[in-house]
């Protein structure tokens, strides 16, 4: 490891840390006395607040209340947090109060003209893919942190025409295409639920059931959401199939490969029966093999159901 690189480390290191000693440096880089000596002495240069306490059981300490000191970061480092913060801009709500233009502003400030012109190059040739959403979610930073805090709430949410209640205790956040969704265990139902976040448009803590702890959550979908009336299924699809499954799927489904040949399987819940046929019709003729035949049927139902719309038009 360079020095540069270690001390980028190692400011990390002791960020969170009210003291350490000579010897956990040592170990830790795998470095003499002198080497760690001179390291420490540049870490202060740089302007980390470290003190010396001597004695036999001496130590460095490290003030309170500072900042982390600056990071280092290498160039394609720079670019990529550069391009990831570029992806922000699909999003209409985010749970962080920020603007992305003022950000790149921001960050644009801390790298000279001459990378900033490259970066301007690279915006042209180079973009991540993204969706655009209108949709706005004003609950969305509520939610996050009512996650974080292991807070049971409740909630407001529409649902087609009407106006819904739930008690719930949110457990993971993700984004497709544009649109931010929420998952939470609901406390009437006993069941997890997926929510639209842009539809919630009421979040308050509750006190009417007691909060589960972030880690019982954290178990396979097969767990969480599978009924014991659950249907599994197999459907057998080609290599373009499989390049469908990467770019949507979701938990209660698996890729498998044997022998050059690939298989999406997973289960499906009674009342996840549209769903299920709306995901498989996009596969089209890359599907080889259904199975069971109820799933066959549930599609072929729904591209009749198409078919027959098409034709009325």
């Amino acid at each position: 490891m360079k020095k540069s690189e270690r001390l980028n480390d190692m400011m990390i290191y002791l960020n969170d840390k009210k003291s350490f000693n000579l010897k956990s440096i040592m170990d830790r880089y795998s470095i003499s006395k002198s080497t760690a000596l001179r390291d420490i002495q540049s870490l202060e240069e740089i302007g980390m607040p470290i003190y010396s306490k001597s004695g036999r059981n001496g130590y460095y300490g490290i003030l309170p209340n500072r900042l982390l000191s600056p990071i280092v970061f290498t160039v394609d480092e720079v670019y990529a947090l550069y391009f990831a913060m570029q992806t922000l801009n699909a999003y209409q709500s985010t749970p962080f109060h920020l603007n992305v233009q003022k950000l790149k502003q921001k960050f644009e400030g801390c790298i000279s003209e001459e990378r900033i012109k490259k970066l301007r190059k690279m915006e042209l040739i180079f973009r991540l893919g993204s969706y655009q959403s209108k949709n706005q979610c004003g609950c969305l930073e509520d939610i996050l942190h009512m996650a974080v805090d292991e807070h049971v709430c409740e909630v407001l949410y529409t649902k087609g025409e009407a106006e819904r209640q739930y008690y719930v205790q949110f457990f993971d956040i993700t984004s497709a295409y544009g649109q931010w969704y929420a998952t939470a265990y609901n406390f009437q139902t006993k069941k997890p639920q997926v929510f639209r976040c842009d539809k919630i448009h009421g979040i308050r803590p509750c006190s009417q059931y007691t909060a589960k702890p972030l880690s019982e959550f954290l178990v396979s979908s097969r767990e969480m959401f599978r009924d014991k009336e659950a249907v599994d299924f197999e459907v057998d699809v080609s290599g373009k199939g499989a390049d469908l499954f990467y770019k949507e799927h979701y938990p209660s489904m698996e890729l498998h490969c044997e022998n050059g040949t690939y298989s999406v399987k997973g289960f499906y819940n009674k009342e996840e029966e549209p769903f299920i046929a709306n995901y498989f019709t996009v596969y089209g003729e890359t599907i080889l093999s259904i199975k069971p035949d109820s799933l066959k049927n549930l599609i072929l139902e729904r591209l009749e159901t198409i078919k027959n719309h098409l034709i009325s038009l």
